[in-house]
């Protein structure tokens, strides 16, 4: 795993305390025909939040499943849609792991616009084997994670 430092170019979005902020910005592609974001994108918007979340605490999931032999999996997503985003909209997607277990994390996400919150996530993702079964976070992972938690 690297630093933050090492990774930070190529890297979208930025830590803030114990948060990371990704921006994105809405696509055609993202939209249904009334120029509304599909509910179901939302989840490919955190998915790709997390994902550079963990990027720049030096994570990167191809590297732990050949280094560690462990992968991240959704275990449990639940999400409040409150106002849609639009084609066009620059959102700002706020991350943060709530809890590091065992062989688990908690995590929060918020999608945002100009400060509102659009949509809400609360996630529990399981750390598992190439198998499919649940093993405990190797240590040095779980010392990068414990690392974002904290901020």
């Amino acid at each position: 795993m690297n630093s933050f430092a090492a990774v930070q170019g190529v890297t979208q979005g930025h830590l803030s305390g114990d948060t990371f902020i990704f921006p994105l910005r809405v696509f055609y592609e993202d939209t249904d025909a009334a120029g509304i974001v599909y509910y179901a994108n939302y989840l490919k918007f955190i998915e790709r939040a997390r994902t550079e979340m963990l990027r720049a605490a030096g994570i990167d999931h191809s590297g732990i499943r050949e280094t560690h032999g462990v992968l991240f999996v959704v275990r449990r997503c639940a999400l409040d849609y409150r106002q849609p985003a639009r084609l066009d909209d620059v959102l700002d997607i706020h991350t943060r792991i709530v809890a590091v277990k065992g062989a688990s994390l908690e995590a929060e996400q918020i999608v945002m616009r100009d400060g509102k919150t659009l949509v809400h996530a609360d996630l529990l993702l399981a750390c598992m084997n190439e198998k499919g079964a649940p093993v405990r976070f190797p240590p040095n992972l779980r010392t990068a994670l414990e690392a974002l938690r904290q901020g």
